[in-house]
């Protein structure tokens, strides 16, 4: 019986003190969360496409469970209280297919890779590089798009993913305000300066 309230009591201490790290790599500000053996990381990505601010995400599940992430479970809210939703990955490689240019997908591309191949502490199992494979053969800029999105999937314990999660700006950068992630039965928060500074 002690031994099960000293166990209760060490999971809630290390609960109560999950706490962010920040780290930098590749010239990106990353920010890392782990909540229940499921980590989250994200750093802003300096570029943008039309009216997209993009962020860079790796979800890591370390939990004995398996757990379904999406682009659906991240929000920004701003300062001002105005919230706004992530966009579905269908949503983003549509209109991407419709308004961008193969310029500013290979542009994309090059950010989000630099980010990627640079960050030591980014290794996913089933995240950009295993979709950029399958796209190589199609070459076109729906499907480096598509790779490059973070799409839903069902981590199993040890996997992870990557990829790209877009949120409509109207043009305007992302300012200061908190990321938040619905995801693994847990509410991650990550407090945010706002988007990054283009990069020279």
């Amino acid at each position: 019986m002690r031994l099960r309230s000293l166990s209760a009591m060490l999971l809630f201490c290390f609960c109560a003190t999950a706490q962010i790290i920040d780290f930098e790599s590749s010239g990106l500000h990353y920010k890392t969360l782990t909540k229940g053996g499921v980590t989250v990381m994200f750093a802003g990505l300096p570029k943008h496409v039309h009216e997209y601010s993009i962020l860079q995400v790796a979800i890591s599940n370390g939990s004995p469970v398996a757990w379904v992430v999406k682009p659906e479970d991240f929000s920004y809210q701003l300062k001002d209280g105005a919230v706004l939703p992530a966009i579905p990955a269908v949503s983003v490689v549509t209109a991407l297919l419709n308004k961008g240019s193969h310029s500013d997908v290979v542009k994309l591309v090059t950010t989000y890779e630099a980010g990627v191949y640079g960050n030591i502490q980014m290794h996913t199992t089933n995240g950009y590089e295993s979709r950029r494979q399958g796209a190589m053969a199609k070459v076109s800029a729906a499907a480096a798009a598509s790779a490059l999105v973070l799409v839903k999937a069902r981590l199993q314990p040890g996997e992870s993913t990557d990829g790209a999660v877009f949120f409509a700006g109207n043009g305007k950068p992302l300012g200061a305000g908190t990321l938040i992630v619905h995801t693994a039965g847990e509410v991650y928060e990550f407090p945010s300066d706002g988007e990054p500074a283009p990069l020279k």
